[in-house]
């Protein structure tokens, strides 16, 4: 049974990695390995749990017969049910943050940034929206940063061609600036999450590597675009008489929004309670500050003439999905002991976090990043060494698999965003931005072995 486990995985990654092939959706591919896994775990539960937990389930029994209900009932009270609440924490998170967005987004309160790009200048423009995408995916979830952003340029450029590649600068800068801070990335979000770093040392180590990683190819980038852009400004959206925010009104919601995510980490040092917990705070403030500066669009019930990006929420809920069932399929993978084995023969044969970090970003390029990160993590416990809190190889796995998605367009759900949006493909994104992603990951590496080297000596 565990060889079958194993080979379900084994080809999820694979219909994963084809998914922009065989059109098969890597959700579904994620959400039948979650399912499945746990259903073929249970049929032979007897075996796993006295292999991985004997002494548990035996304290549990408390003396009773051991039949095949009461290992299915120890299985889902206190195996499956840890590894629900792990997935469940991370989708909460995210259902808190795309709704936030949301709620920015459909009062305009990222038309300022619209207002901070206009221009023509190629060079303005570039670095002024990838650089909003890079602080916004620091506090924000990557792919309605990505999105939010990408409806923003589509609406400004009119050549197609400038679009592919301002584009794909926005999804780099997206998954750069979400990698390098702990509630930007459902990575970081796990690692912080499971104790393995702390939110300052996270942020302090992988800071000026995202930066490199997102800056390098953005230069190069910038040279491909002519000097002056084929753009087009449309006046700010029209919502009615009763629904145009004040401009001061905007701006409280959008300090509220992103000032109130900045406050998470502090949140959870002060209470212990799961991040999450903290969006959702943020967000029922949030969700009365907008009922009451919109009072009269309630009382008039015209909330559903509101612009709703839909594209945003189909794509949300297929990432929630997607994250669900790739962390149940890793839980179940985890308890046949797999990992374990893996680790074993990394240790003894590789023994180099810094290889497995190039590993790891080379296969989220052709798999799927967050995939990988989720892989990776779960070879090992918090432990001692590389593996303790705050060690290296958190924060190698963290960069690798970010930057390293970007080097293909598929290695991440950001950039498959963009391939269906500006209808770019697999080969002219090799052609012209693979160099380059390369490039900077590589110099964004070497910058995180300095800065590990030097605190080690």
């Amino acid at each position: 049974m565990t060889l079958i486990i194993v080979t379900m995985l084994i080809l999820s990654y694979l219909l994963i990695a084809t998914g922009h092939l065989t059109g098969v959706n890597k959700a579904a591919i994620a959400m039948f390995l979650g399912t499945v896994g746990w259903v073929v775990y249970v049929c032979w539960g007897s075996d796993f749990v006295m292999a991985q937990h004997p002494d548990e389930y035996l304290e549990w029994l408390n003396g009773t017969a051991a039949t095949s209900e009461t290992v299915k009932l120890f299985i889902y009270n206190k195996v499956f049910l840890n590894y629900v609440g792990r997935a469940a924490a991370i989708v909460m998170f995210l259902l808190a943050t795309m709704a936030i967005v949301e709620l920015l987004n459909n009062n305009g309160c990222f038309d300022f940034i619209k207002e901070w790009i206009r221009t023509r200048n190629s060079k303005r423009l570039l670095w002024t929206i990838t650089l909003a995408t890079f602080i916004l995916s620091a506090n924000l979830d990557n792919l309605t940063t990505t999105i939010t952003m990408l409806v923003i340029m589509h609406s400004i450029l009119q050549n197609s061609r400038q679009r592919m590649y301002v584009g794909s600068a926005i999804v780099l800068a997206a998954n750069c600036g979400g990698c390098f801070t702990v509630i930007g990335d459902p990575t970081g979000l796990i690692l912080w999450g499971g104790g393995a770093v702390t939110a300052s040392h996270f942020s302090a180590f992988l800071a000026i590597p995202a930066l490199l990683a997102w800056v390098i190819p953005t230069i190069i980038i910038n040279r491909e675009l002519p000097d002056h852009l084929d753009t087009a400004w449309s006046p700010s959206p029209y919502r009615g008489d009763d629904t145009r925010l004040n401009r001061w009104q905007r701006v409280v919601m959008l300090i509220v929004g992103i000032g109130g995510l900045w406050f998470i980490p502090t949140f959870h040092n002060i209470t212990k309670l799961a991040p999450f917990l903290g969006a959702l705070c943020v967000l029922s403030v949030l969700w009365v500050i907008n009922e009451a500066f919109n009072r009269k669009l309630m009382a008039a019930d015209q909330m559903t003439g509101r612009r709703i990006p839909m594209s945003l929420q189909y794509g949300a809920l297929q990432q929630m999905l997607f994250i669900m069932g790739i962390m149940l399929g890793m839980g179940v993978i985890t308890e046949t002991g797999v990992w374990g084995d893996v680790a074993d023969w990394f240790d003894t044969y590789i023994h180099d976090v810094w290889l497995m970090g190039i590993g790891a970003g080379l296969l989220s390029a052709v798999v799927d990043s967050f995939t990988i990160a989720i892989s990776n993590i779960s070879l090992y416990q918090v432990g001692v060494g590389d593996v303790s809190v705050n060690g290296a190889y958190w924060s190698i796995i963290a960069y690798s698999t970010a930057v390293g998605g970007c080097l293909l367009s598929v290695g991440s759900i950001s950039g498959i965003a963009l391939m269906k949006m500006e209808h770019v493909h697999l080969g002219w994104y090799v052609k012209h931005l693979t160099p380059k992603v390369l490039l900077g990951w590589i110099l964004g590496y070497i910058a995180l072995w300095l800065e590990l080297y030097f605190i080690n000596i």
